[in-house]
Order: C-alpha cells, then structure tokens, then sequence
C-alpha cells in the first residue's frame, strides 16, 4: 500500500507537466478562414508572379485555389524563394507550399504531401552552341559554364552530373536561363515542363536533344513535418482529385506535357 500513493503523486505529476498537443495547420486554417500558401513565383508555368499586380497565375496557383475552395476558406500567396521554401513551412510562416520536387535533403526538415505529378530533367543552351552540345557529356568540361538558382533540386544537379564543369550559382530574384541569355554561362538545366515554356518564350534557346533526360523526380507539396492531421487531409483531398481527373485537366490547361 506504501507504493500506491507515490504512484497516483507520479501519475498526477505527469498529467500537468506534459504539454498539449500542438493544434494542427488544419484547425488554424478553419478557425482563421485563410490557407496560407508558400509559393516562389518563378517557375513557369507551375507559379508566375506579376510584379505590376503582385499576383500569381499557374498550375500550382489553381491547386491551390481549388484546395482553398474545398475547405472552404479565402487562399493567400505569402513570397518564398527557394533557398527558405522549406524554413518557411517548418516555421509556421505558410502551412503548405506549391509543388516542390521530393528530395531526402527536404524531407529531413519538412513533410510531403502524395505525388501528383513527375518531372525530368534536361539542359538548355542557345541555338546558336548546337553543333558544340548534343549530349550530357558535351557539358562535362573545363570549357563549360552550367547554372543554377540557389536551393534548388537543380543546384545539387549541376554539381553531381558536371564535376568537371564550372558552376554558376545565382540567387533569386536571378534565375539561371537568364545567365543563359546574357552569356555568362553556357548552359542551365532545369525540369522538362519549364524547359517546354522557357524554348516557346525564347526563341534563341533550346533544349539539348540528349540521349534521355535525368533524374525522374516526383513532385508534391510540402507541410509541417509532424501535422499528420493536416497531412492526412490533404492527402485524402489529392486522392479525391486525382480520381475526378483535377490535376490531368489542369495539365493540358498549362501544357505540361508536349
């Protein structure tokens, strides 16, 4: 009987010392009637940001605009840049992002929603550099300058397939085709639905016709780690969508495939 009331003192102890648990991104969303959405706005045609309007137009601004919808609350586009795409998400600045390529590195630190789209990787010149690349091998010089935008997929890209290449990093607002253009490097890669758009927009580029593309990667959206609640429901929500076909019409609507 002596160990009976020591045991009821630990039990009450632990009742007030453990803390409550954390409300999920799905309660504040309700209670506060506003999605919050992490969004780059320079990747095209997945997010584009106008800077006259500060609006977003793309297929990511449409997913989320549609999950607002269903939820039944108002969608706010909050400013990202890659490199703090996922500090943002983790910290409670945006409860979900657009899509984001999945990765270990990400994972580490963020949770993912299901896939809902792939992509592939492949390199971009200009036209008039055709006769000097025709394959991922023709990047790999000394002699050749490849970018990329810091805290991408395609940053790590650039350094795993081109060692022996020069590397040019550029950070947001810079985006690597612009080196491209204006002749500081000789080459970017990037994934094939932006490639499609970035060749229809500037005639004087194109893609290098390699062997295949790179690097099948699936992208999904990003959320706090440990929300399962929040995690489950959009999780349920891409199921419902993908069997309605949501995400097949909003390809063709922005071109995703060729």
């Amino acid at each position: 009987m002596k160990l009976i009331k020591p045991f009821f003192g630990f039990v009450l102890l632990m009742l007030f010392t453990v803390p409550a648990t954390a409300q999920s991104a799905l309660q504040e969303i309700l209670s506060s009637g506003v999605l919050k959405v992490g969004t780059t706005g320079d990747w095209n045609p997945m997010t584009m940001k106008d800077p006259a309007t500060n609006s977003y137009t793309g297929f990511d601004i449409d997913v989320m605009t549609e999950l607002a919808t269903d939820l039944g609350v108002e969608v706010e586009f909050v400013p990202t840049d890659w490199k703090t795409l996922v500090n943002g998400v983790s910290s409670g600045k945006y409860q979900i992002t657009g899509s984001a390529s999945v990765s270990p590195a990400r994972a580490k630190a963020a949770g993912y929603s299901d896939s809902y789209f792939s992509l592939v990787t492949v390199p971009l010149i200009l036209s008039k550099n055709a006769d000097r690349f025709s394959d991922w091998d023709d990047l790999n010089t000394p002699e050749t300058t490849v970018a990329a935008t810091l805290g991408t997929t395609q940053e790590k890209q650039v350094k795993q397939y081109f060692p022996d290449a020069k590397h040019q990093i550029v950070e947001a607002p810079a985006r690597d085709f612009q080196e491209v253009l204006a002749g500081r490097a000789d080459a970017h890669i990037t994934s094939n639905v932006e490639a499609i758009k970035l060749v229809e927009k500037y005639s004087q580029m194109m893609i290098v016709p390699v062997s295949e593309p790179r690097s099948p990667t699936p992208i999904a959206m990003l959320l706090p780690q440990s929300d399962q609640v929040w995690i489950n429901y959009v999780n349920t929500w891409i199921t419902l969508k993908e069997e309605r076909g949501f995400f097949e019409e909003l390809a063709l609507k922005w071109k995703l495939t060729q």
